[in-house]
């Protein structure tokens, strides 16, 4: 064959053909150079192929020449690139073998044969596997685009890429990823008019070189935003359900840097990167949930676990247990949700859980113990869930041990005031009663002779209606409805003189001591009712020593604050002046001390002991505006601590008063009766017409006006009962006032009503007698009204 028939087989096939000298030099190249690389054959001979050869894979194929010298003809390939006349670059794989020997050709002869598309889809598989890998390994987006940013490289010319995403509530786009050769990153920015902006309104991949970006921008669609390239390619990020962004790369040189394959590539591309920010936005905010959630767990005020429904071990807790049950979280992650139980409620609660469904949450009432083995009342509240691929149980308790207590005592004071009520209701019937009884012994004595065999008789009665009275006082005491005559006091007076009387009361056997602040303040009380009180707690200290013991009585100043007043939510805050009352007695139980202010209750033996004494001090106490608390242990003896509110005025000293009864007071007015009991009423008229006085009966207010208006010049006194069907006898007293300032008025009462009472002390003209009382009572009080200026 000769050179033109060698030369033409050469030119026509599809490879190029090259012989190189042992320096690299091209001695010979095909036509091959010229239709795919556009070279003329005579331009290349005598240049070194690394002229043409990308610059990474020079080194190589000098390697690859020596190497070829050594071979003994054996073959040798290498995959490198080459550059055309238009500047691009293509993929070839290239055979050499050495024929320096061979006749005419004395050279390495060179086959390139064109593997650019074969190559692109292995890179472009490459490409993919990385991208999916670091979807899979790399939890951070920032890394995770700069790795799919790395790999995108391989491929197509990513030197400036971005990625754009969309902020549907601010309706802008933040650019987590941005690498350019000119410009810099953007802060977030309206979505606009831009390329970017362009892509993500259509949702579909686009290609805007120079001359289509000069349309779009013609036709209004676009603008300009950075710097200007000549080559553009965006995809859009889409999800199954919505565009989230766009992922750009462009060319500030080649306007032919991309071709349509680069786009198929690219949205590919585009779509796992996508995903990938969906799967991390998800991510991130299941993050910032668990986050919230156990910022919302640790911090919760309340003890808070979450439980294992099947084994009930504990697989979450919270600060807030560990600090109420003293257990560590170590300990508690060993324990179940049983043993913070006691025994007896193990297998009610193990009950609760069977029975209950995953239908809410549910609230329950339990005991719970400590570490330390200190038992407390709890209230509860669960709900079933999932939890990390489990049924568990989310449970808050609530120690309410504290609110346990206090709802004790709000019923124990409702039912002190239901009581109270009652006894006051009783103790005004019979004290009109005893008012029809005693007025008419006293009648009686005053018209038999004292040798009647009948006064003996009679004057029996009357010391039974004493006691009787007597017993009715102490119900009114304690139902807080009896009379008093309030005066600033210094209650340290009143423990003094108490403290001189007690130890004849109490006996040898009981050592009192005494001990009161120098700085006290006052109190505005009843100085006898304060005795009364002293006197009562005293009684029934001894009789809780029947062996001997100690009775304490101590006063201080107190001030009750907002942490007293969330323990006894009764107690108003304030300034108050204590009286403490303590014995080292038998105590009492939890049982006794719910009932120790009941009228009636009484541990003593029968006939021992009314139940009235310590019902007579609550009553006191709670008429004098003050609060009682009892502390007592079995075996460890009882203190009653009592407080009284502090008032800033002087105390007053009031010199006691000796009334003589051996003289009744007389006299000649016209007095107006009005009292809605007959018998009462039928006493009290023979009570005044023995002293002299003309009386005009009336059964209530209305009557009671009827006759003012015939005898309005010659009334001169109204006697009237406080309570009365129809009209009360202070508005009966308020109607006659009005049209006689002057006109003087005596009240009658079964009990005390406290705001007629305060009345009565501001306005001399008024004045109160308590049922039932003396012919001599009312006769004096009739003669100091109508007599004072």
């Amino acid at each position: 064959m000769g050179p033109e028939q060698l030369a033409a087989l050469l030119d026509s096939v599809r490879e190029l053909i090259a012989i190189l000298s042992a320096q690299g030099n091209i001695l010979f190249a095909n036509a091959g150079f010229t239709r795919l690389l556009g070279y003329r054959t005579e331009d290349l001979i005598g240049k070194p192929i690394g002229s043409i050869l990308y610059g990474t894979d020079i080194a190589g194929v000098r390697k690859c020449l020596q190497e070829i010298g050594k071979s003994s003809g054996e073959a040798l390939s290498k995959r490198c690139q080459l550059q055309s006349v238009d500047g691009n670059w293509r993929w070839f794989e290239a055979v050499a073998r050495d024929c320096s020997s061979v006749p005419g050709i004395e050279g390495t002869v060179v086959s390139f044969q064109d593997v650019t598309d074969l190559h692109r889809m292995e890179a472009e598989r490459q490409v993919i596997s990385e991208v999916v890998h670091a979807l899979n390994q790399t939890a951070n987006l920032d890394e995770l685009l700069a790795g799919i940013h790395q790999a995108l490289k391989k491929v197509v010319s990513a030197e400036n890429c971005f990625v754009a995403l969309h902020d549907a509530a601010s309706d802008t786009f933040t650019f987590p990823f941005f690498a350019d050769q000119v410009d810099v990153a953007p802060p977030p920015q309206r979505v606009g008019h831009s390329c970017t902006a362009y892509v993500f309104r259509r949702g579909k991949p686009m290609l805007i070189p120079q001359s289509e970006f000069d349309r779009l921008v013609a036709a209004g669609e676009v603008e300009l935003v950075g710097a200007p390239a000549p080559a553009w390619l965006g995809v859009p990020l889409k999800t199954p359900t919505a565009t989230i962004g766009v992922l750009v790369v462009q060319h500030y040189q080649n306007e032919n840097a991309y071709d349509l394959r680069d786009l198929e590539f690219l949205n590919s591309v585009g779509g796992h990167i996508a995903l990938a920010i969906e799967r991390r936005r998800w991510e991130e905010a299941l993050r910032k949930k668990e986050e919230m959630f156990r910022l919302l767990f640790n911090n919760n005020p309340l003890p808070t676990f979450v439980i294992d429904q099947e084994t009930l071990r504990f697989l979450e807790v919270n600060e807030a247990a560990v600090r109420q049950y003293g257990y560590s979280l170590a300990e508690f992650r060993e324990m179940t949700a049983l043993e913070i139980r006691p025994e007896a409620e193990r297998a009610k609660y193990i009950e609760h859980l069977r029975q209950s469904h995953d239908d809410g949450p549910h609230t329950g009432h339990w005991q719970h113990r400590k570490k330390d083995g200190k038992i407390f009342q709890v209230e509860s509240i669960s709900h079933e869930l999932d939890y990390s691929g489990r049924r568990v149980r989310l449970v808050v308790a609530q120690d309410i041990s504290e609110r346990h207590i206090l709802e004790q005592q709000l019923r124990q004071s409702q039912k002190m005031e239901a009581v109270g009520r009652l006894a006051g209701g009783i103790a005004h019937d019979f004290n009109n009663l005893l008012m029809v009884i005693k007025g008419h012994t006293e009648l009686l004595l005053n018209v038999l002779p004292p040798a009647e065999q009948y006064s003996r008789k009679i004057e029996q009665i009357e010391r039974a209606a004493d006691r009787a009275s007597a017993l009715t006082r102490q119900l009114l005491a304690f139902s807080r409805l009896q009379v008093l005559q309030p005066r600033v006091m210094n209650l340290n007076d009143v423990v003094h003189d108490m403290g001189r009387l007690l130890p004849r009361m109490i006996g040898e056997d009981v050592e009192l001591e005494i001990r009161t602040s120098e700085d006290l303040g006052a109190i505005r009380a009843d100085a006898s009712q304060m005795e009364q009180v002293i006197m009562n707690l005293a009684v029934n200290a001894r009789d809780a020593m029947p062996g001997g013991g100690k009775l304490l009585i101590e006063t201080s100043n107190t001030e009750l604050d907002s942490a007293y007043n969330t323990r006894h939510p009764i107690v108003r805050q304030g300034r108050y002046v204590l009286i403490a009352v303590s014995d080292t007695g038998t105590g009492m139980s939890a049982e006794t001390q719910a009932h120790i202010f009941e009228p009636f209750f009484t541990t003593k033996a029968q006939g021992k002991g009314t139940g009235l004494g310590l019902a007579t001090v609550y009553g006191i106490v709670k008429q004098s505006g003050g609060f009682i608390w009892v502390y007592s242990e079995l075996g460890r003896g009882t203190s009653f601590k009592i407080y009284l509110p502090r008032v800033d005025q002087p105390v007053e000293r009031i010199s006691p008063v000796v009334q003589s009864v051996s003289e009744v007071p007389r006299g000649t007015a016209t007095i107006l009766l009005t009292e809605d009991e007959q018998d009462v009423r039928e006493v009290a008229r023979e009570f005044l017409e023995s002293g002299g006085y003309a009386v005009i009966e009336a059964r209530d207010g209305a009557e009671a006006l009827g006759f003012v208006h015939k005898h309005e010049t010659t009334i001169n006194l109204l006697v009237t009962d406080m309570v009365m069907p129809g009209m009360t006898g202070l508005e009966l007293a308020a109607r006659l006032k009005e049209k006689r300032p002057g006109l003087r008025i005596l009240y009658m009462s079964g009990y005390s009503d406290r705001a007629a009472a305060e009345s009565l002390q501001s306005d001399p003209s008024l004045r109160l007698l308590t049922k039932p009382f003396s012919r001599w009572a009312l006769l004096r009080a009739v003669h100091e009204l109508l007599t004072q200026p």
